[in-house]
């Protein structure tokens, strides 16, 4: 008896539907080589990606970054085991819980407003209301106690925004016909600006709501650029590891792939000959800082440049810190480095006017070297019901009101008020970096990071201090001059602390460097014992491979923000 395999064959190979011999060889043969074909291309894809990462990484660097990597899933593993995560919970809960304790007020007299009141407060109401709520207990910003954040002009300029946004709180610029003095106002800062970071003719720029929307913008015309006239599909950045952390976040909101480039001591500046080593076809953006937020420092710009210049990519750099201030160095007196259009390879650089440029928070600028750059940026949808819709950014409708407070800073202010304070804010940042460096209270815990040209002074512990009893546990100093009333910043890798100085920073310099000699003193020798918030919290961070923990310590601090 036949086996039933070959009476079924035989059956296939009468039916009419049957294909010849000869045939069902070629089309068996067909379908072999196309799956050849796709195994071979896909070893190439991963060859070449694996070639390109160690090309980028280099062999020690690869190896190093697998073992992080391995480290990090075993205690991802670890940190799942049930007796573990109830524990971590635990401890995560207790802390959010002294978040919310500390943020969150509540107590006799606290009020909290859930709901719309059934009647409308009346207009005297309204103002005590907010009255209160100005008063409540804060770091002293107004008394020069606070880093950075509040980038204040002074009381007449802000009764002067307080005019324009009375003048113009219901404008959009959406809708230019409505409000033709907003349109006029935000062109007229563009210009301004463009003219100070010395833009060639025809340069542009857009008007956003902050650093990270202009960071954004110059990251989308990059990738939208280079999808339409290169063809990449995979696009890539290349950035200092120091860069501002909105690049990551364009990397993660525009599936972007982001290559931290190391900026080792003692420059602490962007490592070139890493970014070389990395550029690949599907790079579509070289970034560079002046001066970087962690550590005030202003990487090679020039030889950035360069790079950008031989391999035909754009090239940002961020100045959202820098802002006026590394504008006005030279016109100051100061040491001025090379960042802005004067440089032939830098094609965007993103501006914070509401820092030193004294505008109302809410301002900023990406500025382009021509106006076919900035308009990879724009959306255009031709075929809305609703009609042609077009906005140049992220953003549709805007606050005209923050336009004209800027429009306002810029025009009282004039190159005149910008030197005074440029000379004020950067001579007290020096008056800061000297101190650490020369002061016999400091300079044998402390060691300045790099060379701060601007704004910001950055400082950690010696690598080998002369002696034991000269080592600082930094979070510790920075939650002593938090207990003094001082709101600082505190770094992490290396561990540190910066001043950012702002005009109130700069009248309370004296006060500052007093209270950092007598801090450094009391935890001089002391690197054990009970941590602080600062202590506590990045000395964790620093310790932990998976920053799972960090993560949801972070999301539930940003959950307190919005809790009554």
């Amino acid at each position: 008896m036949a086996p039933k395999s070959s009476r079924v064959n035989s059956l296939i190979a009468k039916s009419p539907l049957a294909l010849p011999a000869t045939r069902r060889a070629a089309l068996t043969q067909s379908l072999n080589a196309l799956r050849n074909l796709l195994l071979l291309l896909f070893l190439l894809r991963y060859t070449r990606k694996t070639y390109l990462h160690l090309r980028g990484y280099g062999l020690l660097g690869s190896i190093t970054r697998l073992r992080k990597q391995i480290w990090k899933q075993l205690y991802t593993y670890f940190l799942r085991l049930p007796f573990v995560q109830s524990k971590v919970r635990a401890d995560v809960d207790k802390a959010v819980l002294d978040l919310q304790t500390k943020l969150v007020p509540s107590g006799p007299g606290v009020v909290n407003y859930t709901s719309l009141p059934a009647k409308g407060w009346s207009g005297e109401d309204v103002r005590k209301e907010l009255e209160r709520l100005g008063d409540m207990k804060h770091t002293r910003w107004e008394d020069g106690r606070v880093s950075g954040a509040v980038y204040h002009g002074g009381n007449e300029l802000a009764e002067l925004q307080a005019d324009a946004f009375k003048r113009f709180g219901v404008a959009n610029p959406i809708h230019p016909d409505v409000f033709p003095g907003v349109r006029k106002m935000e062109a007229e800062v563009v210009a301004m600006v463009l003219s100070l970071f010395h833009a060639p003719e025809g340069g542009a720029g857009v008007s956003t709501s902050g650093g990270t929307e202009s960071i954004l913008s110059a990251v989308l015309g990059a990738r939208q650029r280079a999808y339409a006239e290169r063809g990449v599909r995979e696009p890539e950045i290349i950035l200092p590891e120091t860069a501002h952390t909105a690049f990551r976040k364009a990397g993660e909101y525009l599936n972007i792939k982001v290559h931290l480039v190391p900026c080792p001591a003692p420059s602490y500046r962007v490592s070139l000959s890493h970014v070389k080593r990395l550029l690949n076809s599907n790079t579509i953006l070289l970034v560079g800082s002046a001066p970087n937020f962690p550590h005030g420092i202003v990487d090679d710009i020039p030889a950035l440049s360069t790079l950008a210049l031989k391999h035909r990519l754009p090239l940002h750099v961020d100045c959202c810190l820098g802002s006026f201030m590394i504008a006005f160095l030279a016109k100051s007196g100061f040491e001025a480095p090379d960042f802005d259009f004067h440089v032939p390879g830098v094609t965007s650089i993103s501006v914070d006017t509401h820092k030193y440029g004294f505008a109302p928070k809410g301002n900023s600028v990406v500025l382009y070297h021509s106006a076919a750059l900035r308009a990879w940026q724009y959306y255009i949808c031709p075929d809305w019901s609703g009609g042609v819709y077009a906005s140049p950014g992220i953003a549709g409708s805007r606050p005209g009101a923050l336009i004209a407070g800027c429009w306002a800073s810029l025009m009282s202010l004039g190159e005149e008020g910008y030197i005074s304070h440029c000379v004020q804010i950067v001579g007290a940042a020096k008056q800061l970096e000297d101190a650490v460096r020369t002061s016999p209270a400091l300079k044998h815990s402390l060691r300045v990071i790099g060379k701060p040209l601007v704004s910001v002074v950055a400082f950690r512990s010696p690598i080998n201090a002369p002696v034991d009893e000269h080592l600082v546990d930094l979070y510790a100093v920075a939650d002593g001059m938090s207990h003094r009333g001082w709101h600082l910043n505190a770094l992490q890798d290396p561990p540190g602390i910066h001043v950012a100085v702002t005009l109130p920073v700069a009248r309370a310099i004296g006060d500052l460097i007093s209270d950092l000699e007598a801090v450094v003193g009391e935890c001089r020798g002391k690197t054990d014992g009970t941590k602080g918030d600062a202590a506590a919290l990045y000395g964790v961070a620093g310790a932990l491979p998976d920053k799972s923990v960090v993560r949801e310590l972070a999301g539930g601090f940003l959950d307190t923000l919005y809790k009554t």
